[in-house]
């Protein structure tokens, strides 16, 4: 989706409030104007005005809504609501919750930032992020991703040396204390 198809902040302000403390966005009366017949904007009101918009949730977490017929992350509107101006990259969830859309909880930052305050993955077997077991050599390896590329850090005897270098390596580059857990 490219800028011009988002609605301005101003839009979204005249639209939606949003309680930078809550993080809940909340539809506004709509005056007659904005509609094509004045009855809707009677029945428009009555259902929507005063309530919480953006309560959907999909499967990640994340609330979504509509707005003039197109959806939208909640987290995304709330900053624009707030800053007067779209995020420029992605907005991180500081906490890890997707559903904490608090002006507090929310940072706009690049993909590689974000990926730098993630949980461990599923699918991850050693219970330690960037450590595999490396059958060929019987030996713990570590690994670490910055800058969108990986980077061998080596095989080691143990778990906990494996750790520790991926630990190292992680140092200095923005990875957050809650990465990984």
């Amino acid at each position: 989706m490219t800028a011009k198809d988002l609605p301005t902040p101003a839009t979204l302000r005249k639209l939606l409030s949003y309680d930078p403390d809550t993080g809940l966005l909340t539809w506004k009366r709509r005056s007659p104007e904005m509609f094509k017949a004045e009855n809707r904007s009677n029945a428009w009101n009555a259902r929507h005005a005063g309530k919480e918009a953006f309560t959907a949730t999909m499967a990640q977490g994340y609330k979504i809504g509509s707005v003039l017929g197109s959806v939208y992350y909640a987290h995304r509107v709330a900053y624009a609501v707030h800053y007067g101006k779209w995020p420029a990259q992605h907005i991180d969830h500081i906490s890890g919750d997707a559903a904490d859309n608090r002006i507090t909880n929310l940072r706009d930052v690049s993909q590689s930032m974000n990926c730098r305050n993630t949980a461990m993955q599923s699918s991850n077997t050693s219970g330690v992020c960037g450590v595999s077991w490396h059958k060929g050599s019987g030996k713990w390896q570590a690994h670490v991703k910055l800058y969108g590329k990986q980077k061998y850090l080596g095989t080691f005897d143990n778990i906990d040396d494996a750790a520790a270098a991926r630990k190292a390596a992680e140092a200095g580059h923005g990875f957050t204390e809650r990465h990984g857990t």
